[in-house]
């Protein structure tokens, strides 16, 4: 079966369960979760190396960060809030200050969490997981994205956020794409303006691209995978190409990728610039397409501030 026909968390767990048979120090814990995130086929090929601890977030990062500490590559699972919001004490002091290679799986990002509501619709996770030092934060926007970059996510040497969503997904590169740790991918090239975006707003970002090739403005679209360390190289040559910049977040405009981006536009290449994503707001409980029309998500929002900032840039 085709990597774009199946849903990303069975895309992950087949390939935890293949890359276990190379890596015999990769280990998985989960809070309770193990059926959410297709943790369980793992845990029956190899029970002695999957940890359920419970409801007990903060005391699954202290084991994980002990198991890292003794040589092991822990991968931890909950979902995004309890991955982030609860934990951060934990993962400050145990992961990141330490500097242990725990990689930590937080699903559903943002509205993704959908009928759970607010509670569990987590859009701050970024703001917290860039401020630590070191931390290394991955989005793959589908299938084929994951399975590229999971190599580099085992191996890379220091503690991985990575943001994943748990259902069918938008299948946007073609299998066989090649992806680079902490470099940009080119999804869409254009002269006018550039639009990054990460998960589920690629899809919107392209969509906005071809309403608005209807109206003569040319879109560049890039995917911005890893949201830390920023390919700042990558970004400062598509502002500078294009002049006038758009982001994309399914998480608070402030603290995520438009932050990261307007951070280094600032100071290497100040362009006209807008950012699409929740507005300093709460979750709430609804289906995907409501939420992304409440907190201005969809492609027409995109598309309106594409617009916008072309003014900007033309005057």
């Amino acid at each position: 079966m085709k990597l774009t026909d199946r849903a990303m968390r069975d895309i992950y767990g087949d390939l935890l369960i293949a890359y276990a048979k190379q890596y015999p120090n990769l280990v998985i814990l989960d809070a309770d979760l193990r059926k959410a995130i297709n943790l369980q086929p793992f845990a029956n090929a190899y029970p002695e190396r999957a940890i359920n601890v419970g409801v007990a977030e903060a005391n699954m990062i202290g084991v994980a960060a002990g198991l890292a500490n003794m040589g092991k590559i822990p991968f931890t699972h909950t979902f995004t809030p309890f991955a982030s919001r609860r934990v951060f004490d934990q993962v400050t002091l145990s992961v990141a200050y330490a500097g242990l290679p725990v990689k930590m799986v937080g699903s559903d990002p943002g509205i993704m969490a959908q009928l759970n509501g607010g509670t569990h619709m987590c859009l701050e996770d970024l703001a917290l997981m860039r401020s630590l030092p070191g931390m290394v934060i991955v989005e793959p926007v589908d299938g084929v994205q994951l399975a590229g970059l999971f190599d580099a996510i085992l191996t890379c040497p220091h503690p991985v956020y990575l943001r994943l969503i748990r259902q069918d997904f938008d299948p946007i590169f073609p299998e066989g794409t090649t992806f680079e740790l902490g470099k940009v991918s080119l999804v869409e090239d254009g002269e006018d303006v550039t639009v990054f975006a990460s998960g589920i707003m690629v899809k919107e970002a392209l969509d906005a691209r071809d309403m608005l090739a209807k109206e003569g403005v040319s879109v560049q679209v890039i995917n911005v995978h890893t949201l830390k360390p920023l390919d700042v190289e990558g970004v400062v040559e598509a502002a500078k190409k294009t002049g006038a910049v758009v982001t994309c977040d399914n998480h608070n405009i402030i603290g995520g990728l438009g932050s990261a981006v307007a951070e280094t536009l600032g100071e290497h290449v100040p362009v006209p610039m807008q950012r699409v994503g929740v507005k300093d707001h709460f979750g709430e409980v609804g289906k995907k397409p409501f939420l992304m029309e409440k907190f201005g998500l969809t492609a027409t929002h995109v598309a309106q501030a594409v617009r916008d900032v072309l003014v900007r840039k033309n005057t």
